[in-house]
């Protein structure tokens, strides 16, 4: 029975892991400093892309942060005020918005008023030049309008209905942010290479879908590149399969092929600088990619690279097993654009970090552990 019980706790605790899988993000500030949060119970400076080899990255958690408890976590970087937006980490409120003013180090809770939007199912893009929120849930699209708050008010902000996406409630949506248009990729019945696009300003969703080059018509996560100044003209998608980077230029209509990231895992998410892909992936750990815009061949022969000076993030929760944790491939589906909120499909940012091998996985556990009944 000592067996049986062992096998079962191990089972328990690799779940609790599981279950609270997207805790964690990371972002970059305007100096393009990448910040981790959520890592361990806590919150980190790496610094700038240089310094990511060696060292050890700053401790910045502070007081008013929410408790990064969420299942889909996610940050955004509002480049006009240097603040990032937090959707999803306080399980207790998920429609909050936790604000952390890059430049002060502080934090602040903003109220928000859903109306009919389910804050645990949505897809988001913060757009630049409006810093408007823009989210898709469930077939229809949502806006939400955060000024220039890089610091919450006492005014409850609010989610208002812009119109149908026209893709149905079972699109599982891949969004990425480019000229202030949102760009919607593996839609049904649109051709790989080519994506369907919301014009922001207008609010208008353009009737035929624009041509980029060749990318897979597959679900995958997207994140737009950053620019010292003006609004993003290139994002990159990331299939599930983790087969290939591809950068998008919607100002060229053309597409680059880049290395895919060493961690396949479906799970995974996305952040970008002006120089730098970054992935979280879902055993916690971090790896970038360096990118130039101005030089294909370089970018072309570039790899990704593991942030080495910051720690491997978990949730708060989880709790350790003495099992190796989960490294290489995840091939677990259901992973999501950047700005993920869907419960149903495990979408959001993953930093979960996993008690058995990848090899076992979680059913393999659960399987063992009924087994050992029979023993």
């Amino acid at each position: 029975m000592h067996r049986v019980s062992s096998l079962l706790t191990l089972v328990t605790l690799s779940l609790a892991g599981a279950v609270s899988a997207g805790s964690s993000c990371v972002a970059f500030d305007i100096s393009w400093n990448l910040l981790a949060f959520g890592f361990n119970g806590k919150d980190y400076n790496a610094g700038t892309q240089d310094t990511w080899a060696s060292g050890t990255a700053t401790d910045i958690t502070t007081s008013g942060r929410p408790p990064f408890d969420g299942s889909n976590t996610t940050c955004y970087l509002s480049q006009f005020t240097n603040a990032i937006y937090v959707l999803g980490a306080d399980s207790s409120s998920p429609s909050s918005i936790h604000i952390y003013d890059a430049s002060a180090k502080s934090w602040s809770t903003q109220a928000v008023n859903p109306t009919s939007l389910d804050p645990t199912s949505l897809t988001a893009i913060l757009d630049h030049d409006t810093n408007v929120f823009y989210a898709l849930s469930k077939g229809e699209m949502f806006n939400l309008d955060m000024g220039l708050l890089k610091a919450a008010n006492s005014t409850p902000l609010t989610w208002n209905d812009v119109q149908s996406s026209g893709f149905g409630a079972d699109y599982q949506p891949v969004m990425a942010l480019a000229q202030n248009h949102i760009h919607f990729l593996d839609v049904p019945g649109v051709d790989a290479g080519s994506a369907k696009i919301f014009v922001i300003h207008f609010s208008y969703m353009q009737p035929a879908p624009q041509l980029y080059g060749k990318f897979p018509a597959t679900h995958g996560q997207a994140t737009s590149f950053f620019m010292e100044q003006g609004v993003q003209q290139e994002f990159a998608f990331i299939p599930d399969d983790g087969s290939a980077t591809y950068v998008i230029n919607v100002e060229k209509n053309t597409t680059k092929t880049l290395p895919g990231p060493s961690i396949k895992d479906s799970l995974a998410t996305y952040f970008a600088s002006t120089d730098s892909l970054v992935q979280l992936s879902s055993s916690g750990s971090v790896s970038y990619m360096p990118y130039s815009a101005n030089s294909t061949p370089a970018s072309a022969a570039a790899s990704w690279s593991t942030v080495s000076k910051l720690p491997a993030a978990s949730s708060p929760s989880s709790t350790s097993t003495g099992v190796s944790g989960a490294s290489g491939s995840n091939t677990a589906k259901g992973g999501a654009a950047t700005g993920t909120g869907s419960s149903g499909s495990n979408q959001g940012n993953s930093a979960l970090s996993m008690s058995a091998s990848a090899s076992w996985g979680i059913g393999g556990l659960v399987a063992c552990a009924f087994a050992a009944l029979f023993l």
